[in-house]
């Protein structure tokens, strides 16, 4: 019983055991993007829609005005968490052009299955 015990306390007070979590690295950003400014809010992104060129890239900046959201577009291979107080930044350059949908992946409440957006990418 004392090995085991003494087995435990080794193995909780590791560096491995009580290192911090990793940093999270830094999104690459491409200096000439332009950066367009959405917020999120029950039940609405503003803007909704979101013009883009084909091969041009940009950087999309979320923020949440009122609680967590979430965006996700299948299309677009895009799913971030939209936190109050943080900005959320996707680096996005479009590859073809074409109308993509995109939604609030977290709960936000009664409406929330209304809360979505377009992104037009056309040149």
């Amino acid at each position: 019983m004392g090995s085991l015990l003494a087995v435990l306390l080794a193995a909780a007070t590791s560096p491995a055991a009580t290192a911090s979590p990793p940093a999270v690295a830094p999104v690459a950003v491409d200096p000439a993007a332009r950066v367009i400014k959405v917020t999120a809010k029950k039940f609405e992104y503003s803007p909704a829609l979101i013009e883009l060129k084909p091969g041009v890239p940009v950087v999309l900046e979320f923020a949440s005005l009122d609680r967590k959201h979430g965006l996700k577009s299948t299309d677009l291979d895009i799913e971030v968490e939209i936190v109050p107080g943080e900005v959320t930044r996707v680096p996005l350059t479009p590859g073809k052009a074409g109308k993509f949908t995109f939604h609030c992946s977290v709960f936000c409440g009664s409406g929330h299955e209304d809360m979505e957006g377009q992104i037009v990418v056309a040149p």
